[in-house]
């Protein structure tokens, strides 16, 4: 299975540290942010790698190069300055990611979601368009983002279901980004709602590590489970 990081984010709340440092490369411990999912990714065997980029997108591509120094191999989707949202940027890079289900990843989360457990999951969707990784609410979303039905189904809509936050990791059919245009800029919250309203998305809760690193703040956190050997 092949496997994407998302790093095209523009980092806006990070400023000043993303105006000369693209998100995905900034430090958490003595690796980068992108870093620690190079890692756990080799770990769980997946070694075909898509990165997409776009603000000062050629620093992350001096910094991983090929990807031989974490035993992978990057292919690169570039976007230009602005980027193309989350959908946009996978719709563009379905080229390099092929016609099997693939693994998406948030490049500004940390988490030890089990990537081996994901491959299985690419192997038994079935009918479903996507399987997705939810969190419990953290305090900057404690609404939620979709609700989980005890089968084991996902619906737009937190009534009636567990509330939960997508942890930015899923696993995607590509006939999910059928009808997105590619280089245009469109967002991965819209076509899996809509994927939810034809019952075409299973989930499951993740409760072990998951940090969403948006803010100085939250980075600061991401330094100190680093320090603490939590992260890898």
């Amino acid at each position: 299975m092949k496997a994407m990081i998302l790093a095209a984010g523009r980092g806006e709340r990070m400023r000043p540290l993303t105006d000369t440092t693209p998100k995905p490369l900034l430090m958490a411990g003595n690796e980068p942010l992108i870093g620690w999912h190079l890692r756990r990714l080799k770990a769980a065997g997946i070694t075909e790698i898509v990165i997409n980029h776009a603000w000062l997108g050629a620093k992350i591509e001096a910094a991983l190069g090929n990807g031989a120094a974490y035993g992978v191999n990057i292919a690169y989707s570039p976007e230009g300055a602005n980027g193309l949202e989350t959908a946009g940027g996978i719709t563009t890079a379905l080229d390099l990611l092929g016609d099997a289900p693939f693994l998406v990843i948030n490049g500004d989360v940390l988490t030890d979601i089990n990537f081996q457990a994901a491959c299985k999951q690419a192997t038994q969707l079935g009918d479903n368009l996507a399987h997705i990784w939810l969190v419990a609410n953290p305090e900057h979303n404690p609404q939620g983002d979709f609700g989980l039905l005890p089968n084991g189904r996902v619906q737009s809509d937190t009534q009636h279901a567990q509330s939960g936050t997508f942890s930015g990791v899923g696993v995607y059919q590509p006939a999910l980004f059928a009808n997105t245009p590619k280089h245009t800029a469109a967002k991965l919250a819209l076509l899996l709602r809509q994927a939810m309203n034809e019952n075409r998305v299973s989930g499951e809760f993740h409760d072990g590590l998951w940090l969403d690193v948006g803010t100085p703040e939250r980075l600061a956190q991401a330094n100190e489970l680093a320090k603490m050997g939590k992260l890898g």
